[in-house]
């Protein structure tokens, strides 16, 4: 297993625009959205990095109460069966245009967990080739997990 820092190197040196993130309990990185795609890839073809398996996807809602335009974090934890080292990958979107690439075509664990981000938060993966609602119905109005979502039957946000 690669020490945190030998990792973030080897990171670093596959795409330099990737930034270190602080404040965490294992490696991560932020990398800007145009780069993600092609980081990802080499992330698990590298021999020495190894990533094989997407362990778990979410997004994050950074907008103040679904004021303004605000940006979802993509968060992405990979895991090397090989080596036993863990990454956090996150790259960030426009909330007002939530596109990004999917990584299905890497890992196909991918098409159900951006489904489920595609359900909760409205994210839209290019190429995905089958992203539908995946837990709510299809006519379901909105996507829950936005801060500015509301249905008649939620409880008021507390400030």
């Amino acid at each position: 297993m690669m020490d945190t820092l030998r990792l973030l190197g080897a990171i670093t040196a596959l795409e330099p625009r990737a930034k270190q993130k602080e404040n965490t309990d294992r490696a991560a990185v932020e990398v800007p959205v145009d780069a993600f795609y092609s980081l990802m890839g080499r992330l698990k073809s590298d021999p020495q990095l190894a990533f094989d398996m997407l362990y778990t996807h979410t997004a994050v809602d950074w907008s103040a109460k679904g004021e303004g335009p605000g940006e979802f974090e993509l968060v992405y934890q990979l895991y090397s069966m090989t080596h036993g080292h863990y990454l956090l990958v996150s790259t960030r979107i426009p909330r007002d245009n939530p596109v990004a690439p999917t990584v299905s075509p890497i890992w196909k664990i991918a098409e159900w967990q951006e489904r489920e981000v595609y359900d909760m938060f409205g994210v839209l993966y290019e190429n995905h080739r089958d992203l539908r609602r995946l837990f709510l119905e299809d006519g379901w109005n909105g996507f829950p997990l936005r801060k500015d979502y509301k249905d008649e039957f939620m409880l008021e946000r507390p400030e």
